[in-house]
């Protein structure tokens, strides 16, 4: 056993110093708009919860690009099973910039049709309440 933990070591020192590398576990790169399972025409969502993760992917194995808080409004551009691909309509409360996309879970998303004539529309102030199709 020892001598086979030795030539382990040897091999990836070598390797190392060869210019090669080693493979670890993978791990989960950004997803864009390409893993939509269904599209959807510019609807507005706000998150209903603050610190809600804005991710590179849909699942929580993506990385956090940060944080979203209640009205950093955004815009669902499509849908992979529970999972919302957005963009930032504007520069949110915790500095992701304007255009930004990402993923977030609909379970945490207020979503809603917004019209000039619907009451119901979120604005500075108010609290929502979860609209889960």
């Amino acid at each position: 056993m020892r001598m086979t933990t030795e030539a382990v070591t040897i091999a990836a020192s070598a390797a190392l110093l060869l210019g090669g590398g080693i493979a670890l576990a993978p791990t989960a790169s950004a997803v864009g708009s390409s893993a939509c399972t269904a599209n959807i025409t510019d609807q507005d969502v706000w998150p209903y919860t603050n610190g809600l993760r804005f991710r590179s992917g849909p699942g929580t194995s993506y990385t956090a690009k940060g944080l979203l808080y209640t009205f950093d409004r955004l815009t669902a551009r499509c849908r992979m099973g529970s999972w919302y691909y957005v963009s930032t309509d504007k520069k949110t409360k915790t500095g992701i910039k304007a255009g930004t996309y990402g993923w977030v879970s609909a379970s945490y998303l207020d979503i809603q049709m917004c019209l000039p004539e619907n009451v119901e529309c979120p604005t500075t102030g108010d609290l929502l309440t979860p609209a889960l199709p």
